[in-house]
This record gives C-alpha cells, structure tokens and sequence, in this order.
C-alpha cells in the first residue's frame, strides 16, 4: 500500500469516529428539544439518528478488523467508538423510558440534558482535534470530564429531591420512574467522561 493510500486510511478512522461524534451531537440536540416540548416525532428522529451512529460503528469495526496500520492503537479506537456510541444510546434510551413511563420532562432533567449537550459538543471537537491538533483535543476532553462532574452534581440534586417529595402511593410510583431516568443520563455522562479519559490517553501516547 502506498504512502498515499496508507494515510487515507488512517484518515478514514479519524472521519468515523468524527461522523460518530456527529451523529452523537445530534441525538443531544433532539434531546434538548424533546425536554422543552416532547413530541413522537423527536423521539422518532433520536431513533433514526441512534440506527445511524450503529451503522457508523460497524463500518468502522469492519475497518479495523481489516486494516493492519491504524492512527492510533487499535484498542483506544475501538473504545473512544464505543463509548462515544454509549452516550448516544442513553439519550435514546431516555426518549424510550420517558415515553414508556408517560414521564414529564422536569428542571432536573433539563439541566443534565443541557450539561450533557455541552459534554457531546466538547467530545465531538475533541475526535475534530485529534489529527492536527492533539493538544486542543485534551482541552477538549478535560472540559468534557468537568461537564461529566457537573451532571453528577445535577444527578445527586435530583435524586435528593425525590426522596423528599414523596406523600402518597402515587408519588413515589412517579419517584421510581424518575430515578430510573435520571440513573440513564448519569450513566450517559460517565460514558463521556470515558470517551474524554481516552481521548487524553491518545494524546499521551502521541507526545
């Protein structure tokens, strides 16, 4: 393989885990739109958006599997697709419980869908950085990581709340519904904070 073709390759890499990152971006923002003013039609297009992003993923498995020199190691592609592809699957499965629970979004909900956003923009321009700009794209990731602290704030806020509010039998059927909405957007921002750890572990072993 040629010097030409061997650095498309590597390139192409760097362009999946982008389209990911994209895609993952996206999911949040429909998120966002969904927490102010929830609608089938949102939910609807989060799961078009999450098929996508599995797509993506396989075709950058299938890559891997097939290529010999990567930009990167292998194993740290592997995982920064992963957990990239995790964080999109708890704001579609958030979207799922939510509808299936019949559960209103709330404040909580709102600012950790928001802190979350904020998380996907920094990962998805962190993946942007990596080729050229390896410092930029740890910037990037320590902001992801104090984003993943400050839904875990949010996380603790609410769930304090909920233990507090409950008086009747019917309340604490809605605390247990919440709960367990709440637990996907932490899970969603601790996949983050590991999308952001291994993106840092790139650029170490880059400088």
């Amino acid at each position: 393989m040629g010097l030409f073709k061997r650095k498309q390759k590597q390139n192409r890499f760097i362009l999946l885990l982008l389209q990911q990152a994209e895609l993952t971006l996206e999911g949040f923002n429909i998120l966002q739109e969904y927490m102010s003013q929830p609608d089938e039609k949102l939910a609807q297009r989060i799961r078009e958006v999450e098929k996508e992003a599995d797509e993506v993923r396989r075709i950058l498995i299938d890559e891997l599997n097939r290529t010999f020199v990567t930009p990167f190691d292998r194993e740290d592609i592997f995982a920064l697709s992963l957990t990239i592809d995790d964080m999109l699957d708890y704001a579609y499965t958030t979207v799922d419980e939510m509808e299936i629970f019949q559960a209103e979004p709330n404040d909580y909900l709102r600012r950790m869908v928001s802190l979350l956003h904020d998380a996907a923009m920094e990962i998805y321009r962190g993946v942007q950085r990596l080729g050229e700009h390896p410092g930029v794209a740890n910037e990037h990731a320590v902001r992801a990581k104090a984003l993943e602290n400050r839904v875990e704030k949010v996380y603790r806020e609410a769930l304090a709340h909920l233990f507090t509010a409950p008086k009747t039998l019917d309340d604490i059927v809605v605390m247990l519904k919440l709960r367990e909405i709440y637990r996907h957007l932490s899970n969603a921002a601790d996949r983050g904070d590991e999308a952001a750890n291994v993106i840092g572990d790139i650029v170490v072993k880059w400088l």
